[in-house]
């Protein structure tokens, strides 16, 4: 029960958002636009600005690196096999490859690791976060409704801001560069409202889905890669990795997580089946209520 207490206020603020756009009504797209260019850059600097660099995070970097490209191996082979169109494959590979590492599992590690373990978390999470707004913008544009080329989408992830917010910060914390009080401040309000509005904008598509519209069978297959074969394939590669034991299974915790909620709001951005996104994140979601304490109990918590 205490294990299921943890990942209750998620849902809550799921809720509040799928409540919201049945009762009230909102343009999806313009929030989650706001969310993406004004939003979370300042989260990433703020991140990379206060987070003091260390070898652990070294090794983060390289195992975000090979899970995405291991996880992207998997979901290419598996789409190519199921005979998907350019847009369908780009969902699958945003449901399959991007895990929910920082509005869910950050706080479930928080609980169940302690302050430690959510300074590993963090970092995870604005890397994946990086990925994500690389990576993942470059196949959601590319699979979008305008049919994008390659320099097409590659533009688009370079007018990302979140990109110079994280560089940023790293510069400014390796060249021990103060930042006034005040203006820090100003900065985590913006900060702490990124990760709320992401997940009120997953809750309030959730409420716009046409379920008749949604490929049932990428659904399932995509469930099996997020929640299944993820935390496998992290067990492997950290296994060939000189990290602690807790940032194992910190590691371990994110990468089953669900389907990330930035994906929603890609897809919406860029027109990538955003029903199937969309009701990916919400299954994986929902998957996970049995499936992280499972995973929690495996790793002894």
């Amino acid at each position: 029960m205490d294990l299921i207490m943890i990942i209750l206020p998620v849902f809550i603020i799921f809720f509040i958002g799928y409540m919201g756009q049945k009762l009230i009504g909102f343009d999806i797209k313009s929030i989650s636009t706001a969310a993406l260019y004004l939003m979370s850059p300042f989260l990433a600097f703020r991140t990379f600005y206060s987070n003091e660099l260390t070898m652990d995070y070294l090794y983060i970097v390289l195992f975000s690196l090979l899970l995405t490209l291991v996880l992207f191996i998997v979901v290419w082979f598996t789409a190519r096999a199921m005979k998907t169109t350019r847009p369908q494959r780009s969902a699958m590979i945003l449901g399959g490859v991007f895990m929910n590492s920082g509005n869910y599992g950050a706080p479930v590690v928080l609980f169940a690791f302690g302050a430690v373990g959510f300074d590993y978390a963090v970092v995870m999470m604005v890397f994946q976060s990086l990925l994500m707004n690389t990576l993942g913008i470059f196949f959601a544009s590319i699979g979008g409704e305008e049919k994008a080329t390659w320099r097409q989408s590659l533009q688009r992830v370079i007018r990302m801001p979140l990109i110079y917010a994280a560089i940023l910060g790293v510069g400014l914390q390796l060249a021990a560069v103060s930042v006034p009080k005040t203006l820090m401040e100003g900065i985590s309000l913006v900060a702490d409202a990124s990760i709320p509005t992401v997940m009120l904008v997953l809750g309030m598509q959730l409420a716009a889905i046409a379920r008749k519209k949604v490929a049932y069978r990428y659904v399932s297959a995509v469930i099996v890669i997020r929640m299944v074969l993820s935390p496998l394939i992290a067990a492997g590669i950290l296994y060939f990795m000189p990290v602690n034991d807790l940032l194992k299974a910190v590691i371990i915790v994110q990468s089953a997580m669900p389907a990330a909620a930035n994906t929603t709001m890609f897809a919406l951005q860029f027109g990538t089946e955003p029903d199937l996104v969309s009701f990916t994140t919400f299954v994986t979601t929902l998957i996970s209520i049995i499936t992280i304490p499972i995973v929690l109990l495996f790793l002894g918590v």
